[in-house]
């Protein structure tokens, strides 16, 4: 497969579903060419050959677990192989996981770590050499409004989406002036997979959840304006200010009371 030269190209994790399906349309409607990357070949097939007929974009699918730790490499290998320069890196893929600590299953919250944090980081280190040597590029990470404090009943995903927006701003920080930007996109509940997969149906917080169309086009257009971080959910933009007021312990109870009464509903 041979991309057009004269466009630049976006590499999107989780990009076959959610949030990361939503952003690759963006991407194409805006001209770009496509890199996608999932579990799901089938779907990213799919995806692709639509973006490709509606938009004359070109695309590479590139179907890999970033559970497991060698699947960055693997990307970026054949990113390589193929001959392809990142102009954009999406670092959505991530997943949650409901419940006390004590009675989640350990593997699931290890692939979580890896997934969340280890192949974000990665990926990161990876394609952020030749953006540099470029002078221009976006980096989006998709966090969580979870990542402004701890919580309760998800403590391994509230966690590792701090990670995420701590790397994001020390890293924006760290790229001023070299013509790239991170943003750390922090969205509230939305309509995707994220919901049944973190055990999570039912919360009245996700019956009036956004839509992944909203949440993808908000981050798209924060990434372009080369915001550091973008929280779609009105209601939420309260969380970053009050986390840095109120006592550290009055906030942990305000979420798992969110958490506890959303789930007995």
């Amino acid at each position: 497969m041979q991309f057009t030269s004269n466009r630049k190209t976006a590499l999107i994790t989780g990009a076959s579903s959610g949030i990361g399906y939503e952003l690759a349309y963006l991407f194409a409607r805006d001209g770009h060419n496509l890199i996608l990357t999932a579990r799901s070949r089938d779907k990213l097939d799919a995806l692709s050959s639509k973006l490709e007929e509606h938009f004359d974009i070109s695309s590479l699918v590139i179907d890999e677990d970033l559970s497991h730790p060698q699947a960055p490499k693997e990307i970026h290998k054949e990113v390589c192989r193929a001959g392809f320069s990142v102009d954009f890196l999406v670092n959505n893929a991530g997943f949650g996981l409901h419940g006390l600590f004590s009675e989640t299953d350990r593997h699931e919250e290890l692939d979580m770590i890896q997934v969340n944090i280890g192949a974000l980081t990665h990926l990161t280190k990876l394609f952020l050499p030749d953006m540099l040597e470029k002078g221009e590029g976006r980096i989006l990470n998709v966090g969580s409004i979870a990542s402004f404090q701890p919580n309760p009943l998800m403590a391994v995903y509230a966690a590792s989406k701090a990670y995420v927006l701590s790397f994001s701003e020390a890293l924006a920080n760290e790229l001023e002036g070299t013509g790239i930007t991170v943003t750390a996109l922090c969205p509230g509940p939305t309509k995707t997979e994220f919901e049944e997969r973190a055990s999570l149906q039912g919360h009245r917080e996700f019956q009036k959840a956004k839509t992944p169309e909203e949440v993808a086009l908000y981050g798209y257009q924060q990434m372009m304006e080369g915001a550091v971080i973008a929280i779609p959910h009105r209601k939420f933009r309260f969380i970053r200010p009050l986390s840095k007021i109120l006592p550290r312990n009055w906030m942990i109870r305000m979420t798992r009371n969110v958490f506890e009464k959303g789930m007995s509903r």
